[in-house]
């Protein structure tokens, strides 16, 4: 399926509702839109297998700008919003972009990148979408274009960038956009999402995080092939959240466990006054959830909670229910695509049950775009066919995965290897803990020691005395290495809407 055959059988149906505004857009609209993406495109001089690097929040044209290129045989790739104008230059230059399109939402950004835009080779155009002063406008350019396809269709492609948190972001490329293909077929992600989670024509989804990310993106558009309504939030509100579930009967849903944490430390009754009984399933994804978090939206919502563990690169595809999690409490599942192999540091594989990095074999094959060495480290010395995203876990004896924590994060205290995530899920469970992040810092006599960095709830609460009770509390309950031997305090932590934590920007003023 396709939104075009959908704009054909159900011309009225809502593909798109934006939860904050209120603007909608049926199946009829918004094939009209891709169309005039796609002419606007062609107008620019983009052929197939070029390539637009989008930058834009949580709008409308994101769908529009989607479907053009998918059916005008263009790469798109999308670029986070949190990105300074170096980085998004950066992008540019190396995914090979043509076009620029950037939102009014970062107008000082779209300004300087104009400016700069020599240093770029192989950008031809920088356009608005919204109104920039200086800046030629997307829509204006679409306005001028016809509502019909363009003669030369062809099935296009995208590329992803990590989020950068060692080192400059890495390009991952999905497929290649080849002249002649036809554009009208299911995505990839919607064949895949539509055999697992109830997808369909009358699914009500809601999207709670930046269309930017791979995730958000693959499942508001496998739900768009599908024929169902999307329903996007500008911005990720707690009760706002809950408001749109009862209001839009929405039937599926995929979130982080951030998202979690912020709904659960609702007032009680606030999180019971709406209805939720619409919901078919809750997914949540992207970084480990706590184990406590994960009982109490369970108890909570019943047994809707859904989780998968993959990635960008597409190596495997991991997926536990709540009624499989429950019996294994903090297993991310088994896996639905590809094998799993636990590998020690040399890359031979360990016997079930040891901890090491997790690698997958028969899956998506993948290379980072432009960076040979950042590939040749995500293989496994002995078996270049197995490809790991850096992960650390165990496999119990059904085949259950358990992950422990990024091997980049891994703190080694006088030998003793320490998984931050452990004790993250620990004190973020803490009723004064908002959020939290730990990680190594200097040590003089066993290397590195283990710092926390907290969130709190109420900023009058901090100080030495809360810290050394939240050490205590700690201490409690886990073993002493590994709890924190200082605590900061934060008013917020550097993390991205989807859940993931910027540890490296913490991380780096504690080591020279």
């Amino acid at each position: 399926m396709h939104p075009r055959i959908h704009a054909q059988n159900q011309p009225d149906t809502l593909a798109l509702v934006m939860a904050g505004s209120g603007e909608t857009v049926t199946y009829a609209q918004l094939e009209a839109r891709a169309n005039r993406g796609a002419h606007a495109l062609r107008a620019l001089g983009l052929g197939i297998g070029d390539t637009v690097a989008m930058v834009c929040d949580n709008r409308p044209e994101y769908f529009d700008i989607f479907w053009a290129t998918q059916r005008s045989g263009l790469t798109l790739v999308p670029v986070s919003t949190r990105l300074k104008p170096d980085e998004i230059a950066y992008i540019a230059l190396d995914s090979g972009a043509k076009a620029l399109l950037i939102s009014d939402y970062l107008t000082d950004t779209a300004l300087e990148l104009a400016k700069a835009r020599t240093s770029m080779p192989g950008l031809e155009h920088i356009l608005a979408i919204g109104e920039i002063t200086g800046l030629s406008g997307w829509g204006e350019l679409c306005a001028a274009q016809p509502e019909t396809p363009i003669a030369d269709e062809a099935n296009g492609a995208r590329m992803a960038y990590s989020s950068g948190t060692t080192g400059r972001p890495k390009g991952i490329r999905m497929a290649t956009p080849i002249p002649g293909s036809d554009p009208i077929v299911l995505l990839g992600g919607a064949q895949l999402f539509g055999n697992l989670y109830p997808f369909g024509e009358g699914t009500i989804y809601l999207s709670p995080a930046p269309l930017y990310h791979s995730a958000p993106m693959g499942f508001t558009t496998a739900v768009q092939s599908l024929g169902g309504t999307v329903v996007v939030m500008e911005k990720f509100d707690p009760e706002a959240y809950l408001a749109l579930i009862e209001r839009h009967r929405v039937t599926l849903t995929q979130v982080v466990p951030t998202m979690f944490v912020r709904l659960l430390k609702l007032p009680e009754d606030v999180r019971k006054s709406f209805d939720l009984s619409s919901l078919k399933a809750m997914i949540h994804a992207a970084a480990p959830c706590p184990v406590p978090v994960k009982q109490a939206m369970i108890e909570w919502l019943g047994p809707v909670i859904e989780e998968y563990y993959s990635g960008t690169e597409g190596s495997g595809f991991v997926k536990v229910s709540s009624e499989e999690w429950l019996k294994r409490p903090g297993t991310v599942g088994r896996v639905i695509t590809g094998k799993i192999h636990i590998c020690d540091d040399e890359g031979n594989e360990l016997p079930v049950g040891e901890i090491g990095t997790v690698f997958f074999s028969g899956g998506q094959g993948f290379a980072y775009h432009n960076a040979p060495e950042k590939t040749a480290s995500a293989r496994n010395p002995h078996h270049p066919d197995w490809t790991t995203m850096g992960d650390v876990g165990r496999v119990d004896e059904e085949g259950y995965l358990f992950l422990s924590d990024r091997k980049d994060f891994m703190i080694i205290a006088g030998g003793v290897n320490i998984y931050p995530q452990e004790v993250e899920n620990l004190l973020v469970t803490h009723p004064q803990v908002a959020d939290v992040a730990v990680f190594g810092v200097p040590n003089a006599d066993f290397g590195e020691e283990v710092k926390a960095v907290i969130q709190p709830v109420h900023w009058e609460d901090v100080g030495e005395e809360f810290a050394q009770q939240l050490i205590g509390w700690c201490r409690e309950r886990l073993a002493d290495v590994k709890c924190p031997r200082t605590i900061d305090f934060e008013m917020q932590l550097p993390r991205a809407e989807t859940g993931k934590l910027y540890k490296k920007e913490l991380k780096s003023r504690y080591w020279p």
